[in-house]
């Protein structure tokens, strides 16, 4: 018998001469928050988490990530989940292991520094709703912005874990700012601040192992607390960077389950696992109750992603967050953008502008929420500007990081754009060099009125508070004033399979052009519209949910287009998604491209969508005086704001849309006469 027949027959045992490590490493589980955030834009359900839940929690994890980062905004807005809900259900089936949360400091879970009342009430809730580990970082590595948060945390008695952003300004650690000195003394500072472990959080995956070993070795010598190694897959190098992190004396390390891991996610636990058996480092951990997990996970719950994912390319490894050094998750968020306004071919350019504006704009470490900030600029500069003036078009956020509302950047910003940003600004045109949460108003007692006779509980107004047009909308649902539209629902395990047949119908050119007759039962209200790309085609394929299981309702060859064989949801329909009951305009509108409102019909100049996004709100009403350059809209576009000037002086003689509803491109907006 040959030896892989011997092991073959037999069951490999991997407890023989593993004694229990002298100082194992202890592992951080990402997959239920950081792991779908990064590879399918945290749509990760709360119900597709609970079939793996208990055995998880049987695994051995120093913690799990749970909640935060993007999950708050992603769920109220786009699952119809409430984000509260998540931390109690999730704390039934997982009782021994603690939950960690992504906290944004002064920022919380949203993209701008929010009031001292709102961020005590939020860290306060957190606590009480389960949470334990609170991950506190801040964009900047500013930590006055942590002193409003921290001491909440403290009270509470829970776990506060210090952040170090890390980043780079040139290809390895050195330089004049971000080097070796500089991460031992943001260590330091934490360490003082009270932090129970400090994190090297590295979010770009920029850290080289000997990098890593560097910074470890050096943070283990400078402070006392735990150190925690954190960082993100996508230059490839991360296992490599965890391994030399360990042999530096790392304590604590991020990992996730295999189906989640790689590309711009993290590292896989069980490589790992696999390479300490033995060793004084050992995990302990039971590789075969990770392989049900994992088999679970494959089969039952990624099926109902795979739509998601990005299968554009075939590395799993992206080499140029090395010479652009932008988060993975941004990267798709800006192809994205680019694509829905037609302006693909000029992602080069944007790789090109990013490291001039995100120099401009005071060499900020690219994370939640500067990444969106640095990213949807450069992206605005591309398209707007032109030889005779730069940053024509400024997002809101960035003229509150130049009046020093998100803190203080690692170096000055840019004289010249600084005064450009902030020429008209509300709160002055002088910045400021305070505490930023020192210049802002309380928030909670007026999010409590405006939410009065909807809101249950102050969980219901904190969501309000830090999201009032997405999170008013979302309370609606909650509480049945409004009925959620069918992109929000949930999709099955069968519905998933039949539409990846549908796919692989279209790949083969199975799919032909309907007949012109209508034919079957009308369509239901949870028709949901694919686009189709086969060749040079594509088809328009309408898959109705029929008694919990979709059916083919119809398809129709569009105009010809190239592309590669794929298929994606379209769309939402302007304004249909913050509307009860669609009028049939609006749902003749989920199948074909959205038509200018009746109201533009009206005499005068069109203010138009330079882009797609949602409206925040109207600064002006039917029947007001404008100047030209005024205000008249504020677009939401990657959740970065635009304010939409007036092209002309005249009178608003239209508005075609209200606040909450998404527009495309060229969608007129207003009109003035």
């Amino acid at each position: 018998m040959h030896d892989h027949d011997q092991v073959k027959g037999s069951q490999m045992n991997y407890s023989i001469d593993r004694p229990k490590a002298q100082n194992p490493v202890r592992i951080e589980d990402l997959t239920l928050r950081d792991g779908h955030q990064s590879l399918f834009a945290t749509r990760g359900r709360t119900e597709d988490m609970i079939p793996v839940a208990e055995m998880m929690d049987e695994v051995g994890f120093w913690a799990v990530e749970t909640w935060g980062g993007a999950t708050f905004d992603t769920m109220h807005r786009f699952l119809n989940e409430d984000p509260w809900e998540r931390i109690r259900t999730l704390k039934r089936y997982i009782k021994k292991t603690p939950f960690s949360m992504l906290l944004r400091a002064q920022n919380l879970v949203g993209y701008r520094n929010y009031a001292d009342d709102l961020a005590r009430a939020f860290v306060d809730r957190a606590c009480a709703n389960g949470m334990d580990v609170f991950r506190t970082f801040d964009a900047l590595n500013d930590y006055r912005n942590f002193e409003t948060v921290v001491p909440v945390i403290k009270e509470n008695g829970k776990h506060f874990q210090g952040c170090i952003c890390y980043t780079l300004t040139e290809p390895r650690l050195g330089g004049e700012v971000y080097n070796l000195d500089y991460y031992v003394q943001k260590g330091k500072e934490l360490e003082a601040m009270g932090a129970d472990t400090v994190c090297v959080k590295d979010m770009a995956g920029l850290i080289a192992p000997y990098d890593a070993y560097e910074v470890i070795k050096a943070l283990k010598a400078a402070v006392k607390v735990p150190v925690h190694l954190h960082s993100h897959f996508t230059s490839g190098m991360s296992p490599m960077s965890m391994l030399k992190a360990i042999e530096a004396g790392v304590d604590i390390i991020d990992t996730v389950m295999t189906p989640y891991a790689y590309r711009t996610s993290h590292a896989a636990i069980e490589p790992l696992v696999m390479t300490l058996l033995g060793t004084n480092r050992d995990t302990g951990f039971d590789i075969k109750l990770l392989a049900r997990i994992n088999e679970i996970l494959e089969k039952e719950v990624l099926p109902k992603y795979k739509h998601l994912l990005d299968d554009s390319k075939m590395s799993i490894i992206d080499i140029n967050v090395l010479l652009h050094q932008t988060p993975g998750g941004m990267l798709s968020n800006l192809a994205n953008q680019l694509r829905e306004m037609d302006a693909l071919d000029r992602i080069g350019d944007v790789y090109k502008e990013l490291p001039r504006v995100r120099k401009e704009l005071g060499q900020i470490p690219l994370v939640t929420p500067t990444s969106q900030i640095v990213g949807i600029q450069t992206v605005n500069n591309v398209l707007f500007d032109d030889e005779k003036e730069r940053y024509k078009m400024i997002t809101g956020q960035v003229k509150d990081l130049c009046y020093g509302l998100y803190g203080k950047t690692a170096v000055p910003i840019d004289a010249e754009v600084q005064k450009k940003a902030l020429k008209g600004y509300p709160r002055g045109e002088e910045p400021i060099t305070v505490r930023p949460a020192e210049v802002l108003e309380p928030e909670l007692e007026k999010a409590k009125a405006e939410t009065e006779g909807l809101a249950a509980d102050l969980d219901d107004v904190i969501l309000y508070a830090i999201y009032p047009v997405t999170g008013k909308r979302f309370l609606k649902w909650k509480y049945g004033k409004e009925e959620p539209p069918a992109e929000v629902r949930p999709r099955s395990l069968e519905q998933a399979r039949k539409e990846e047949e549908l796919i692989k119908k279209a790949k083969a050119g199975l799919l032909v052009e309907k007949s012109g007759k209508s034919a079957g039962p009308p369509k239901g209200e949870a028709l949901r519209t694919f686009n189709v790309y086969v060749d040079d085609e594509y088809f328009e394929v309408g898959v109705d949910e029929v008694g919990g299981s979709p059916v083919l309702s119809y398809i129709q060859q569009m105009p010809a287009m190239p592309a590669a064989p794929m298929m994606m949801p379209a769309a939402a329909p302007p304004a249909a998604a913050a509307k009860a009951a669609p009028a049939p305009a609006a749902a003749a509108a989920e199948a074909a491209p959205a038509a200018v409102p009746a109201a533009a019909d009206v005499e005068g100049t069109a203010l138009k969508a330079p882009m797609p996004g949602m409206i925040v709100n109207y600064q002006k009403k039917m029947g007001d005086a404008v100047s030209e350059g005024e205000t008249v809209v504020v677009l939401e576009a990657m959740k970065m704001e635009n304010a939409l000037p007036a092209p002309v002086s005249g009178t608003i003689k239209a508005i075609n849309y209200a606040s909450g509803d998404s527009v495309q491109k060229n969608d007129v907006l207003a009109i003035i006469g």
